[in-house]
């Protein structure tokens, strides 16, 4: 199992939460920061993140860093933040919200095939781990959507999805459209992930 977080105010915001999944987790992946004063600390091994380094518009052209997938833009520097990382040691690009960082993490890792739950995108539905009653910490996925959060997915169905690293959408209700991550049932999602078991054992 690998927690990450890259909200700096979670653990603040929802410290039983943060404090579970730390004691929980094999795998932390945490700012540098945290990890040396992070309370508890992590059981299991710890990585630290780091953001992608921001490069000019010439100097991201001329960039023969294939790991780094950025987007170009001559006109607008909040562009050129958009990007997919193929290599965490290199950094990651923020989206504002961790599950992109997940998706860098887990092409880094590298898997597959990669089933998304719970990615709804839909601000107004709230958090499954919040209730009316709790604590809310806040939420940015309408301030960020239109300008962060689809461009980088757009950038990653295009430029990174292949058929060795595919992405597929579990939240039928999403916001983010077909066309960007593919939606998949349950069941197919169960499907294909016994054919791949199931050829696994057959090698």
């Amino acid at each position: 199992m690998f927690y990450v977080c890259s909200d700096r105010d979670f653990p603040n915001q929802q410290p039983e939460l943060f404090a579970a999944a730390i004691r929980g987790s094999e795998n932390v992946g945490l700012w540098e920061d945290q990890l040396t004063s992070c309370v508890p600390q992590p059981s299991g091994r710890a990585y630290a993140l780091k953001k992608s380094p921001r490069l000019s518009t010439v100097a991201a052209l001329c960039s023969r860093e294939d790991a780094l997938v950025r987007k170009l833009s001559l006109w607008s520097n909040r562009s050129r933040d958009i990007g997919f990382s193929k290599n965490l040691e290199l950094g990651f690009f923020d989206a504002r919200t961790v599950m992109y960082l997940a998706l860098q993490l887990a092409y880094h890792l590298g898997f597959e095939s990669v089933f998304l739950v719970g990615f709804d995108m839909n601000q107004s539905a709230g958090r499954f781990y919040e209730s009316s009653t709790d604590a809310c910490s806040p939420c940015g996925l309408d301030q960020h959507y239109e300008s962060r959060i689809l461009p980088s997915l757009e950038l990653m169905s295009k430029h990174v999805v292949c058929s060795k690293f595919q992405v597929f959408n579990l939240s039928d209700r999403s916001r983010v459209p077909h066309e960007v991550i593919p939606k998949l049932s349950i069941d197919d999602a169960r499907h294909r992930i016994s054919a791949a078991r199931d050829n696994v054992i057959q090698r």
